[in-house]
């Protein structure tokens, strides 16, 4: 069926799209000029003239399970290491499959709301039941018809070996290897339009052996997958590679052969001039995390410099116990505001922050079916009102939606597929997922 979305208020496109997107199917297949009809017969119109219109956003970096130590008392206040410290063995205790379900429900519907089309979650807690993490993952993604990466992480370096781990949230080497080899058998998809994909993601250079970082490029490489992990989010990281591997984090990343186009990493906030370049060079992937940057005092990520020396540069919401909400349109005003701050009010655009949100972060998830407004490109899409009284008075409807602070899509689309219509998520009930989600992480509190 060919629908019209005609004549919106404002859209994110190239060209001249005043006109509104056809899409038959799955895919987009013809932008309308201003003034204008589509080139062939629609079989249904859909009234855009109160919409702005933008590609699906994409969130490339996220904890699901987080979002059950919220504003945790425990936690709050405290930069990386003691923030990880203070919810570990809180996590190690009360993470169970069952609770894992319903916070990925309750992140996904979120990121739904807030016009994500495409999700990537990066988990690394193993504790016992969770062997089939991922398994619930792409079911509770396929029920809400949102694309995934499933991006399978993993620790395995203890307190007691050198590492931050805990006994409890930690896998052997084989476990983790066999358990990727499984995911990628059973839901990776090469296919241009694919619903699921996977990435491997060891967490981070403190809390994973060098073994698992070099298994798994070598795994990439035989699958052809994206690697995924965090680099350079605080000072203490750079001071713990110095200390264990008498090098900087960018030179570990070299040394177990991550510095190539399938890699992507999570903050990048410590770089210097040489390592921008290289990563640049090597188109190194780097998700700016602004808003759980700003809550954990962790740094500025040099999204400028970065994007000019040749890295995709992405955005994500990161964990929901280090930004403590799911909301990727917010992060895109989180992201403006800190970019001007790090550099100045021209320098950083809200079209560098849409770019960042949507055609950035499709390039770290390797994909180019989606990300943009354009024929042949997957039918992605979010449609936000200006109604309420946030927006009165707002003259520039796209940059209104950064600056006056939206935070609700009013309809989303994926694949073609209304997954959000009048802001509610379709086949969801979002006030019984609130309350068994809270009574869940009821639990995580008694831990204190």
């Amino acid at each position: 069926m060919r629908l019209w979305i005609k004549n919106p208020l404002a859209i994110l496109a190239e060209g001249d799209a005043g006109g509104g997107v056809v899409v038959d199917g799955a895919k987009i297949v013809e932008l309308v000029a201003s003034g204008r009809s589509p080139s062939a017969p629609v079989d249904e119109t859909y009234d855009a003239s109160r919409h702005v219109v933008i590609p699906g956003l994409v969130n490339t970096h996220h904890h699901m399970f987080q979002t059950l130590t919220r504003a945790h008392p425990a936690a709050i206040n405290k930069e990386l290491f003691p923030w990880l410290d203070a919810l570990y063995p809180i996590w190690a205790k009360n993470v169970r499959i069952d609770a894992f379900r319903l916070a990925t429900r309750l992140s996904l519907t979120e990121l739904l709301m807030s016009g994500c089309t495409t999700a990537s979650d990066h988990h690394y807690l193993y504790t016992p039941t969770m062997d089939n993490a991922m398994d619930v993952q792409a079911e509770e993604a396929g029920k809400l018809g949102m694309r995934m990466t499933l991006t399978r992480g993993s620790m395995n370096l203890t307190v007691e070996e050198g590492g931050s781990a805990i006994p409890g949230t930690v896998q052997d080497t084989d476990t983790i290897m066999a358990d990727c080899e499984r995911v990628v058998g059973k839901y990776h998809d090469a296919s241009e339009g694919a619903m699921l994909k996977v990435a491997l993601a060891p967490c981070a250079p403190f809390n994973v052996k060098k073994e698992v970082m070099v298994l798994s490029a070598q795994m990439a490489e035989k699958y052809d997958l994206r690697l995924h992990t965090h680099l350079a989010e605080t000072r203490d990281e750079t001071a713990y590679c110095l200390e264990h591997f008498q090098c900087r984090p960018v030179d570990y990343l070299e040394e177990v052969g991550w510095m190539n186009h399938r890699v992507w990493l999570a903050h990048g906030i410590h770089f210097n001039d040489d390592e921008v370049k290289r990563l640049g060079h090597a188109c190194v992937g780097v998700c700016h995390c602004p808003t759980s940057n700003m809550v954990l005092a962790s740094g500025q990520c040099r999204t400028k410099e970065l994007d000019a020396a040749g890295s995709p540069v992405g955005l994500g919401v990161d964990g929901s116990a280090s930004n403590d909400n799911s909301n990727l349109m917010e992060s895109l005003r989180h992201a403006l505001m800190i970019g001007r701050l790090t550099y100045d009010a021209a320098s950083v655009t809200h079209f560098d922050v849409y770019k960042w949100a949507t055609e950035g972060s499709a390039r770290c998830l390797g994909r180019d079916d989606i990300g943009k407004l354009a024929a042949g490109k997957q039918a992605d899409m979010a449609m936000f009102t200006l109604d309420e009284l946030r927006f009165s008075g707002a003259g520039d409807p796209l940059a209104a939606l950064i600056l006056c602070g939206a935070h609700a899509a009013d309809r989303v689309m994926v694949a073609g597929k209304w997954r959000v219509t009048d802001g509610a998520p379709l086949g969801v009930d979002v006030a019984r997922l609130r309350y068994e989600h809270g009574e869940a992480a009821k639990k995580f509190l008694e831990a204190l």
